[in-house]
């Protein structure tokens, strides 16, 4: 019989991979972003189908109206995303006081982007009109909006103060906060939608007023944890709110007006294709909003991933570890694959038990309307790891502070080669709407080959950005 000696009893176990040691770092980051987005779109979700109720005319007309909302919404939180790369940089470099310029300078932004656009959105129903959409929806795009557009500015400033818990590797208050919202969410919009519990019954009204005062409650919520709490009270981020950072400021919109058009454009590109949908009526509007849905819900995973690899990449970059930035980066790219790919075989099971969840099936024009929708997300189920693979790739890239050539690889994927597909086949292939789904895929596909391409191509020359700081001494 063999006995082990002191020095084998007390050897040290090997150390762990690099590529498990990021893995694991990557899911301790990722899974509560992750879980904040899929809450975020829980909301939304629970919206969409209160509104449905309604019927197909309500439901389309309010989705028209989150469209325009929703692209201005892409456009500013494009914009502020830059203080999730910004923050995380100046954290994995042991600079607390540039953690706490670059949110203050978020917060100037926030402002900055979202009054302008809270004053223009009264005009919806007008847009709408000169886009040719079914006159008889416009009123109820119109009352959706009155309500719904106070609520882009806490949603926006919510995002920062998300950036900024999650640059400090610490993400799951916001996962909390939103958690509290979604029930609070579903329970003002059957209050306020239907009339319940001796409230008034203001249908799309009360929806959009529902939306806006949870996002404020939710907000104010996460920025008191921000300002009392340890350990993201120490960096005092709404002291000297008044002084600017004008070094801070110019980064963020150097960085993040990139970041906004290609958000834009990848927006813009479905949105677009939703009202030229509306060419083919209004069924054809409400089955697309119903088939979104469900590559919308998917598509938080890598969203969140995204942002999680923006995160992890740029604490890589403050710590001038190049090696560390690609790892963080491939791995959050495998991960938001080997999701979206099990997705794709999910969506392909359930297309009409989906659909059905959206409409009444009472109602006299569900049948069609379920039918369409079924069919659109056969397509919606081919273009699900595209998807997944450009958003994740898009922000590990956002890590490296590159978001100029994304942008332009945006601009071609999207508009170029998916939006050309789609109005060839839907006007003269004879496809219809249907045409234009088939443009998403065409148009998410090269999006994440060209993406991915452009990431691999960094690594090659081992490119990491540098940290600037700007004038400390006088803007600390």
């Amino acid at each position: 019989m063999t006995t082990k000696n002191s020095s084998e009893l007390h050897a040290p176990a090997p150390p762990k991979p690099f590529w498990r040691t990021e893995l694991e770092q990557m899911a301790r980051l990722g899974a509560p972003i992750v879980f904040t987005q899929l809450a975020w779109v829980a909301m939304l979700t629970t919206d969409t189908a209160m509104i449905g109720r309604l019927g197909p005319d309500a439901l389309a007309g309010a989705s028209l109206s989150l469209m325009v909302f929703f692209l201005t919404w892409v456009f500013c939180f494009g914009v502020i995303m830059a203080t999730a790369a910004l923050a995380s940089q100046a954290f994995g470099a042991r600079k607390p006081r540039m953690v706490r310029r670059v949110i203050r300078q978020g917060f100037w932004v926030t402002i900055i982007l979202t009054v302008p656009a809270m004053m223009l959105f009264p005009f919806t129903p007008d847009l709408l009109r000169a886009m040719s959409q079914p006159a008889h929806i416009l009123p109820y795009a119109d009352a959706y909006m009155s309500t719904l557009m106070w609520c882009l500015m806490p949603s926006i400033g919510f995002a920062v103060m998300r950036n900024f818990i999650s640059s400090l590797n610490r993400p799951a208050p916001a996962l909390w906060v939103m958690l509290a919202g979604v029930p609070l969410n579903a329970l003002l919009d059957y209050a306020l939608i239907y009339g319940n519990f001796g409230l008034p019954r203001l249908e799309l009204v009360g929806a959009g007023i529902a939306t806006s005062a949870v996002n404020w409650l939710m907000f104010l919520a996460l920025l008191a944890i921000a300002v009392f709490r340890k350990p993201f009270s120490r960096y005092a981020i709404l002291g000297r709110f008044w002084r600017p950072d004008w070094f801070q400021f110019r980064q963020i919109f150097r960085i993040g007006l990139p970041i906004a058009m290609m958000s834009l454009l990848e927006a813009g590109f479905f949105f677009s294709s939703i009202f030229i949908v509306g060419q083919f009526g209004a069924h054809a509007i409400a089955a697309t909003m119903i088939a979104l849905q469900m590559p919308h819900i998917t598509f938080m995973v890598p969203m969140g991933l995204s942002q999680a690899a923006t995160v992890r990449v740029g604490q890589a970059v403050g710590r001038r570890d190049p090696k560390g930035a690609y790892r963080a980066g491939w791995t959050a790219l495998a991960i938001g694959l080997a999701f979206m790919s099990v997705m794709t075989a999910i969506v392909l099971t359930i297309p009409e038990t989906f659909a059905s969840i959206y409409m009444d099936g009472n109602h006299p024009d569900s049948s069609a309307v379920l039918a369409l929708a079924a069919s659109y997300l056969i397509y919606a189920a081919f273009f699900q790891a595209a998807d997944g693979i450009q958003a994740v790739a898009a922000g590990a890239l956002r890590g490296l502070n590159d978001t100029a050539w994304p942008m332009v690889i945006a601009a071609f994927s999207y508009w170029g080669i998916g939006l050309t597909t789609g109005l060839a086949l839907a006007f003269w292939g004879g496809f219809e709407a249907a045409g234009l789904w088939i443009g998403f895929v065409a148009g998410l596909s090269a999006a994440a080959f060209l993406l991915t391409w452009r990431f691999r191509k960094l690594e090659r020359r081992g490119y990491i950005p540098e940290v600037e700081e700007g004038e400390t001494a006088i803007t600390a």
